[in-house]
């Protein structure tokens, strides 16, 4: 299963940008009086029912203040703040329901309809985008220059004050912690994708280097789309918290745990001492994903499909090697899932 592709592009420096946004800690950012005031401020100057302050974490859109009628937080795809931090420049969609990217969100087809949308970027550092300001409204309109230099002063003014309040949060960290929680999923607890280039490709280096071998087994959750649709997404983040506490008690300590996306998962295995290791492991997973899931007095199965290759056997660079059990991982639940396959040549058009 692949990593399923987004309508927004990540800014090149998307690495350090989520440093600087998880100083914020943006799931447990509160409102504040001074940046309610902003948002109250900015949605009598621009006369608009709505006014927020955004901050956009890896996968979600944060709502830290906001002033007249309610903004709520959604997925980073569904949020036109992503716009802004991709561009690091106001971003202005005069009618959403005219926009291709746009017309379809729930939010533009709601009651009542968002039909005008301008953001201006919020910065803790020089060009680290960390959300927005943004003004909205329900019916169609423009912004002359005038306005658009005002409401980029907003955001200026909105940086200093998140700046002043992470000068507590930040309080005793160093920028090493940052880094390592940009690169952590919060749910799991394991590392997210971006560690794939950061750590994963040294391990693979260092490994081949001295002559020694990385396991890598992709794994998904058979049917964990349903389990969103039928219990919700509360539910299906606990089976995802649970999910990990299983596969924690199989791998060893100094082996990778990676959060590839959704309920996709990557296992790098240092020094795995041949197959036969990797067959125990995938095996002890297989196993212990058969067992239900107890989950809010719910009994729920999510049984687990997974992938096999190890470097530098069946590649010598990450690309490949994830390329490689990603086809392996598709040919497990081509034939039937609830199984482990070993990657092999006769898979590389797969995919």
């Amino acid at each position: 299963m692949t990593t399923a592709h987004h309508y927004y592009d990540v800014p090149a420096n998307e690495i350090d940008r989520l440093a600087s946004v998880r100083s914020l800690m943006p799931s447990q950012v509160q409102s504040t009086p001074e940046l309610d005031a902003l948002a109250n401020l900015a949605k009598m100057v621009f006369q608009t029912p709505m006014a927020a302050v955004t901050i956009v974490d890896e996968d979600w859109q944060h709502v830290a203040a906001s002033a007249g009628l309610e903004v709520v937080a959604c997925s980073r795809e569904q949020s036109m703040c992503t716009q802004v931090v991709r561009t690091g420049h106001c971003f202005v969609v005069p009618d959403l329901a005219e926009d291709e990217v746009f017309r379809n969100l729930p939010c533009v087809a709601g009651d009542p309809p968002i039909r005008f949308y301008a953001g201006t970027p919020i910065e803790l550092e020089p060009g680290l985008t960390v959300g927005a300001l943004c003004v909205l409204d329900s019916v169609p309109r423009q912004l002359n220059a005038a306005e658009l230099e005002t409401l980029r002063n907003f955001g200026i003014v909105a940086g200093g004050l998140l700046r002043l309040e992470r000068s507590n949060i930040l309080h005793g960290l160093e920028e090493n912690a940052l880094k390592t929680a940009a690169m952590t999923d919060p749910l799991t607890g394991f590392y997210n994708r971006k560690a794939l280039t950061t750590i994963v490709d040294g391990v693979i280096a260092t490994a081949i280097a001295e002559n020694k071998e990385v396991g890598v087994l992709y794994m998904d959750l058979d049917g964990f789309k349903k389990i969103n649709d039928q219990y919700g997404h509360p539910v299906g983040d606990a089976v995802l918290v649970e999910a990990a506490r299983r596969i924690r008690s199989v791998i060893r300590a100094d082996d990778t745990p990676i959060r590839i996306g959704g309920d996709e998962f990557g296992l790098f295995l240092h020094a795995p001492s041949g197959v036969r290791v990797l067959e125990s492991v995938a095996e002890r997973l297989i196993q212990i994903f058969r067992e239900p899931f107890e989950i809010e007095g719910r009994t729920i199965q999510a049984r687990a499909s997974i992938g096999v290759a190890v470097a530098p056997r069946d590649a010598a660079s990450r690309e490949e090697l994830t390329r490689n059990v990603d086809a392996a991982l598709y040919v497990a639940k081509a034939r039937g899932r609830d199984r482990y396959v070993f990657f092999d040549k006769t898979m590389s058009t797969v995919a």
